[in-house]
């Protein structure tokens, strides 16, 4: 099963339609205990209820085990009265690494007076200032890296958390088995994976209205636990930089830029024609990629099957956040991929200035960008359909004035909306986590809390 997500990530598409279909066989017939949750999130067709399924099928033999290890390690958790909130973030990317960069501001945040904020990184630390700011930025940073699951289980329960917030889910290098241990009494799967992590393994998922309508609640093994606005943090305070010279990037002189530094494994073919149809109908335009090595020759191959001069790619190597935001600012338009859109690279681009166009589908990793195109007053950029994505796109690379005005509302949002407000972002999930402590106080189970109307 592996092998599929790996063709998916080097853009290797001549088998791609029967590696999907065998996929959904897989599912359909309830062997697909081998299939990556992760993987089948990039896979066009999929439904949430398929995906449910999928992390239920991946997980079933570890959720298995881990009853018997958490009665083994017997938790419990008693009263703590009225002392402070005590969160635990849970991850491997304390570091230079774009879940930091999201989640920092909101972490500095926290009102202090209600909350304790601790840190268990099971990732390297780098050496870089990131992982010094957010050291600084909680009351308790732990490095379990060298812990077993069930130990690093045990330290958790023995500082008291009260509410423990993972942040991989299924993506590299995660460690579901600490949070199967239930070394808290709240379990909640937040910003790292975008979708459920099915039955028994997290009690609320960090949501909003856009991302998951609560009439598919069904589709989500967790409560939804709804944030007003968009559950994508990102700060103000990251720095844009100078603008380089489009030669310095490798950009010609010239002509529109259409960009999309998503992974290649997110790039679908069907995506990749109307980028390819974008090309052919702009004149001197090109398209702005990330270079990856795997994948960088064969989606050149893919232009040139679609009628596209393989020059009109152009490739950027994967710079720090900071450099990668200057450069940014030469792009015209990002476009975005289905079915799992841009995250950060969506907020990236806004926060530099360009605008996005991107089509949801029914899934939640289909739907991000429009979460955040919605909190920040840009909802008109959200197509309905894949011919409506194009004709947007179409539209705002051929009309100066159309795309002008857009970036000038672009430009008169980012400060005014909610997409890049951490402290009111970080007040409305404080919001949700006191209403998740107070309904286990009250041995009340996980339900559907926040603004879902």
């Amino acid at each position: 099963m592996d092998s599929f997500g790996r063709k998916r990530g080097m853009c290797e598409w001549s088998d791609l339609v029967a590696d999907d279909l065998a996929l959904g066989a897989a599912l359909a017939d309830g062997i697909g205990h081998r299939l990556s949750p992760f993987h089948l999130l990039s896979v066009p067709g999929m439904t949430p209820h398929q995906q449910r399924a999928c992390s239920e099928l991946w997980t079933r033999d570890r959720r298995s085990a881990a009853r018997a290890a958490r009665s083994a390690l017997d938790f419990s958790f008693p009263e703590r009265g009225s002392r402070k909130i005590r969160l635990g973030y849970l991850s491997n990317d304390f570091q230079e690494h774009a879940t930091a960069h999201l989640l920092i501001e909101v972490l500095e945040a926290h009102a202090r007076d209600d909350f304790e904020v601790f840190a268990y990184s099971f990732g390297a630390d780098d050496g870089l200032p990131m992982r010094r700011r957010l050291a600084a930025a909680c009351d308790r940073f732990v490095d379990i890296s060298d812990l077993s699951d069930s130990a690093a289980a045990e330290l958790i329960h023995a500082d008291g958390v009260d509410i423990l917030l993972d942040l991989k889910g299924f993506t590299a290098r995660a460690r579901t088995g600490i949070v199967l241990l239930r070394p808290a009494p709240v379990i909640v799967n937040y910003l790292g994976y975008p979708g459920t992590m099915g039955a028994d393994i997290c009690d609320y998922l960090v949501t909003d209205r856009f991302l998951t309508p609560a009439d598919r609640a069904q589709d989500y093994a967790e409560a939804l636990a709804y944030m007003p606005h968009t559950y994508h943090p990102h700060g103000r305070g990251t720095p844009l930089g100078r603008r380089p010279a489009r030669h310095a990037v490798g950009l010609p002189d010239r002509g529109f830029v259409f960009c999309c530094f998503n992974q290649p494994y997110k790039i679908s073919p069907e995506v990749f024609d109307i980028w390819c149809r974008l090309l052919a109908v702009v004149p001197d335009s090109v398209l702005w990629l990330l270079d990856h090595p795997e994948a960088t020759g064969n989606l050149r191959g893919e232009a040139i099957r679609r009628g596209v001069d393989a020059r009109r790619l152009v490739f950027g190597a994967n710079l720090p956040q900071v450099e990668h935001l200057a450069r940014l600012q030469l792009a015209d338009l990002m476009l975005d991929t289905s079915p799992f859109n841009a995250h950060t690279t969506a907020s990236d681009a806004l926060w530099a200035g360009v605008p996005l166009v991107t089509c949801p589908g029914e899934t939640f990793p289909s739907r991000v960008a429009g979460s955040i195109l919605n909190a920040i007053g840009l909802g008109d950029l959200v197509a309905e359909n894949l011919d409506g994505y194009f004709e947007l796109a179409y539209g705002l690379a051929t009309d100066e004035e159309r795309l002008a005005d857009v970036k000038t509302r672009l430009s008169a949002n980012r400060l005014a909306t909610p997409l890049f407000d951490s402290a009111a972002y970080t007040l409305d999930l404080e919001s949700l986590y006191r209403t998740m402590a107070v309904r286990h106080r009250s041995d009340l189970p996980p339900d559907m809390i926040g603004v879902c109307e």
